[in-house]
This record gives C-alpha cells, structure tokens and sequence, in this order.
C-alpha cells in the first residue's frame, strides 16, 4: 500500500509540473505575426476543422485553448521587451512597447477639413506666411513675463492706462479715454462679426459635424435600444412603412425627420378599389363635359346676380338724377329759345297766306 501511494504522489507530481510547462510554453507549426505596438498576435495555423463542425462543449474548450496558447505567446514577447520601474524602486514594471506596424481602422469617421476662413483665402493669395510667436514676452513695466495678449497682457490695455498721448491732429478737447473705450468696442465686435460670418460660411459649405454613430455597449439601457430600432427601421427606402414591428412597437414608425409625410397609395393592395379609382380617373378625362364642382358654381352664380343688382340700382339712380335736371332746366328754355323759334313760324302764314287760300280753292 505504501509502494502504491508514494507512485501515485509521484505521478501526480509529474503531471504538475508538465501542466506549468505547458502554461509557458506553447509549440506551432507556423510561428505567429506580431504586432507589440498594438499587443496584437496573428495566428496563420489551420485550426482543426472536425472539432469545428459541431456546436457543443468540445468546440468551446477548443476555442478556449486556442486563445489562451495565443496570449501566452504574446505575454511571452512582451517580457522580452526592455521594461523599467515606473515612479521609482517600488514602483510596477512597465515594458516599453515598439511602435506599432500594424494599421487598424478607424473607429470614427475622419474628420472633414475645415473650410479656410477670408483671412486665410487673403493670405494664401497673397503669400503671407504665418509666424510662430511665443505666447508670453517681457513687460518692462512690471519687471515680469506676461502673456502677449488677453486679460493682463504686457504693457497694459491702452484704454485703462492712466495717461493718454493726444495724437497729432487730433481735436485737443476730444476725450482720449473715451475714444480708446469706444474703438475698442468697435473692434471687439468687428471680430465678433467676421467670427460669424466664418461659421455660416463653415456651415453652408457642409462641414458640420456628423452626428454620433451608434455603437454597441455592454449594457444598453432601453431608450438606447429604442433609438437604435428606430433608426434601423427608418433606414430603408419605404422609411420602415413595410418593416414586420416589435410586439410592443407603435403601429406607425415615426419618420426620419420628425415631421409629417404625405401619404401615398399602397402600390399592393386592394386590386378592386384600385381598378375603380382608375377607372373613374379615365371616364372623367373622356367626358366632353368638365366636372362640375356644385359649390364653386353656386357660389358663381350668386356673385353673378348681386353684380347685376348693383349694375342695375346704379343705373336707375343715374337716370332720376338725369329727369330732375331736365325738369329744372325746361323753364328756363322755353322762355329763351320758344319765342324765337315761334316768330318764323307767324311770319310764314303772312308772306304764304295766298298759297293757302288757293290749297283751298283747288
């Protein structure tokens, strides 16, 4: 019994210490690409297609095992990497990683180029070229360094300075203060201005920038996951109006904008109102006679008739006005013209008056 179990000790002491030697040490037929920079390791060996096929636990511990040979080779590089205490002789060991080979894809979209501003269109004609200055210089006055511009800048805000120099030509009475304050001002919103004028040009050239894009999370909360649905819904060319729904989604998907759309007849659906709506269409268009809207005829008509009231009631006190003039006007020309016009009328009996007696006689 004794023989027995210093056998089985000693084998189980075997299989330990092969199983450390097979934590640290990992054989493959073909050796791996590394890439430190970006701690990434390339595995180009087949890995055995039997054990793939089927979906179960052998296939999980195959999958496990693989990873875990592939990070003790990339753990491995590292130590061989030049390594050094960080913040002291106490401090964890840190390797000191190459640069990386290796280029990995965005996970954002580039960003668009900023549109150049009228300062920088001028310069690039021109050929002006930008000068680097440092941000602080040597005030003589304070004896200190102080930023170039902004708040305390070196040599002080002419416009706070207790002395003011009265430029030649200048009106002697002029309030320089005053004059400093309010030119600063103008300037001051003459920045302001070109300042806005860049960002309506930044945003009419389209260089605003592009919204967030959805990303997956370890826990997404359900406004997120509604957002998400909602924006994948909206992703087709029918804006989600044929997409099968959620057992708890709204019947109508909102769309993309926000805002109302037109509604358009489906184009499969209900083949005998269709056939009538065409075929009420084509009857309308072959009538010699146009579609009569009832109201807008009634409607006609009436304005019609209350023109021709108006037109007539005009017309009846026009003609009053005119017989009261006319009755006014008779007596006054029946006591001028009538006597004139009855004096031939008594002369021609006495020079025809034989011409009437023989009308008489014959």
């Amino acid at each position: 019994m004794a023989a027995v179990r210093v056998e089985a000790v000693l084998a189980a002491a075997e299989e330990q210490e092969a199983e450390k030697r097979r934590s640290i040490t990992v054989e493959k037929e073909l050796e791996l690409e590394y890439d430190l920079g970006n701690l990434l390791a390339v595995d180009r060996n087949p890995p055995p297609a039997a054990a793939l096929r089927g979906v179960g636990p052998r296939r999980e511990a195959l999958l496990r095992a693989l990873a875990r040979d592939n990070t003790q080779l990339l753990v491995s590089r590292l130590w061989e990497l030049p390594a050094e205490r960080a913040g002291g002789a106490g401090g964890p060991l840190v390797a000191q990683l190459p640069e990386p080979t290796f280029r990995l894809p965005r996970e954002k979209p580039a960003p668009k180029p900023r549109p150049p501003t009228r300062w920088e269109q001028f310069a690039r004609l021109k050929g002006i070229r930008r000068k680097k200055k440092t941000s602080l210089v040597w005030d003589e006055q304070a004896k200190e360094w102080r930023r170039r511009w902004g708040y305390k800048r070196a040599g002080g805000d002419p416009s706070r300075a207790w002395l003011a120099e009265v430029p030649a030509g200048a009106d002697p009475e002029e309030d320089q203060f005053a004059r400093l304050r309010r030119e600063k001002r103008e300037r001051v919103a003459r920045n302001e201005l070109n300042r806005l004028r860049n960002l309506a040009r930044a945003h009419r050239a389209g260089s605003a920038v592009p919204a967030a894009p959805l990303h997956p999370t370890g826990h997404q909360d359900r406004d997120e996951l509604r957002r998400v649905a909602r924006v994948a819904r909206v992703s087709t060319a029918s804006l989600g109006r044929f997409q099968p729904r959620l057992p708890k989604e709204p019947a109508e998907p909102p769309s993309r904008s926000g805002g109302k759309k037109r509604r358009f007849q489906p184009l499969l659906g209900n083949l005998a109102a269709e056939r009538s709506r065409q075929l009420e269409l084509l009857r309308d268009m072959g009538s010699k006679k146009p579609v009569l809207d009832i109201t807008r005829a009634v409607n006609k008509q009436l304005r019609q008739e209350e023109a021709e009231a108006a037109a007539a009631n005009k017309g009846k006190k026009q003609s009053k006005r005119g017989k009261r003039g006319r009755r006014q006007q008779r007596p006054g020309r029946s006591g001028k013209k009538s006597g004139a016009r009855r004096q031939p009328q008594q002369q021609k009996p006495a020079g025809g008056g034989s011409g009437g007696g023989r009308r008489k006689k014959a």
